[in-house]
Order: structure tokens, then C-alpha cells, then sequence
């Protein structure tokens, strides 16, 4: 870490062995870490110690990941990183629409756990800076909300109404887990979360115009859940 003050993160899971692992990967990377047992424990340590991110189990007695994440995003917009197991899908997809930023499904790797925290903590300073004013300049993609026009790696886009706003909203959220239900949501009004092929319609046509290739670089699924958008394209 190269910030004078080191970044603060918060991790919250009822098993010593998964908080004991986080604790000395996170230290040596030269975050300063602390750690509860439960979303309980973890609201009263935040009283008295801000955190800058949270990384946070589902399952836990009194209070769980999914609580925590409502009661986090009521007071603060802190990255927040939902540990879970595979046959944990539908609290997952509750936890990211409750306002998480991401998942690192157990058991995972170390390396990866550091890369997505990382980004969210760049991504989150990088906002704290940056001005309200002009247009939105992202990885590859720079977006004019006044002009409602596009350019991807320097060339002008012309994309439709809806699809200028799927883009716009994922361009504010780079790098984040977007569920379907958030995505219908934020596009087309609660009314529609009920219609996901809206959502695989509308994505498609979006792919076809900002896309380098027929893999998909920008737009990547997370199945089952939802979409993440990586505004750089990765080689």
C-alpha cells in the first residue's frame, strides 16, 4: 500500500479460523484489520472504529451478512465483499441487492480475495476525488450525459435510450456484482423485476454495439445472479 494512512477493512465471520486467515493476509498487504464474530458485533465495533471496507460471511448467528449489508448501506457507502458457499445462491443474490458490492464464493483463493479488494478500494477513493461535473471517463469508455453520446476505445457509439442508461448505470458501478433484479430495477422501475428476458434482450444489443469481439469483455455474466461491468478490456 503506497496511501500514508492505511486502509481500514472490517471483516465479520463467526469461524476463528476464516477471521485468523483474513486477519494476516490483509496485515501483511498493509491493511489495518479488525474482526467480529457476527453483523451484531461488527455495528458496535463500527461505533468506535470507521472501517473502509467490509468484508462480511452470510451465515452467522444473531445477525446475518444479508442485515448487516441493509444496515451498513442505511448510514455509509463502504465497499462491501459477501463471503459464501455455493448452495448459498439465494442469500448471495438478497446480500447484492441489499447493497454488497461484490462475492468471493468459499473456499477461495487468497490472491483473488486481494485483487477484488484492491479494486474496490481504488474504485472507492478514485469517486471520493473525482468531480460530479463532466463527462464520465472509465477504463475504455468515456460517457456525455448531457450530449447522451458514447465512445469505446475513441470511437463515437450510438446507442439507443435504454441502452444509453444500462450503460451509463453500469459504468457508475464498475467493477461491481449487478443483479438482474437491481439492473430492471434502476432501467425500466420496480415494476419489471419480474421480466428478466427484458434484461437479456436489451444486454445483448448493448454487447453488440460496445464489444470488441463475440466474447464478451466488458459485460460479464455472474451466473445465475447478474452482470458485472469491467470497463477495460482485458486481452
Amino acid at each position: 500500500m503506497q496511501d500514508e494512512t492505511p486502509c481500514r477493512i472490517l471483516v465479520v465471520d463467526d469461524e476463528p479460523q476464516i477471521t485468523r486467515v483474513l486477519r494476516s493476509s490483509l496485515t501483511s498487504n498493509g491493511y489495518e484489520v479488525q474482526t467480529a464474530q457476527d453483523g451484531v458485533a461488527a455495528l458496535e465495533k463500527m461505533e468506535t472504529w470507521v472501517p473502509d471496507m467490509v468484508i462480511t460471511d452470510l451465515a452467522m448467528p444473531r445477525m446475518d451478512g444479508v442485515d448487516l449489508c441493509n444496515e451498513i448501506r442505511a448510514h455509509s457507502n463502504i465497499p462491501i465483499l459477501v463471503l459464501s458457499v455455493r448452495d448459498q445462491e439465494a442469500s448471495k443474490v438478497r446480500a447484492l441487492d441489499a447493497g454488497a458490492d461484490d462475492y468471493v464464493t468459499k473456499p477461495f483463493s487468497i490472491q483473488e480475495l486481494l485483487a477484488r479488494v484492491r479494486a474496490h478500494i481504488r474504485r472507492q477513493r478514485t469517486s471520493e476525488t473525482e468531480e460530479e461535473t463532466g463527462p464520465l471517463v472509465v477504463g475504455d469508455f468515456l460517457i456525455d450525459s448531457l450530449r447522451h453520446r458514447v465512445e469505446v476505445r475513441g470511437q463515437e457509439i450510438r446507442l439507443s435510450p435504454k441502452e444509453f442508461d444500462l450503460l451509463l448505470y453500469m459504468a457508475q458501478r464498475p467493477e461491481r456484482v449487478l443483479t438482474h433484479r437491481a439492473l430492471l430495477s434502476a432501467i425500466w422501475g420496480p415494476h419489471a423485476v419480474g421480466q428478466p428476458e427484458s434484461l437479456r434482450v436489451l444486454v445483448g444489443q448493448l454487447r453488440r454495439k460496445i464489444e470488441p469481439g463475440q466474447e464478451p469483455r466488458y459485460i460479464l455474466n455472474e451466473p445465475w445472479v447478474g452482470y458485472r461491468f469491467q470497463p477495460d478490456e482485458k486481452l
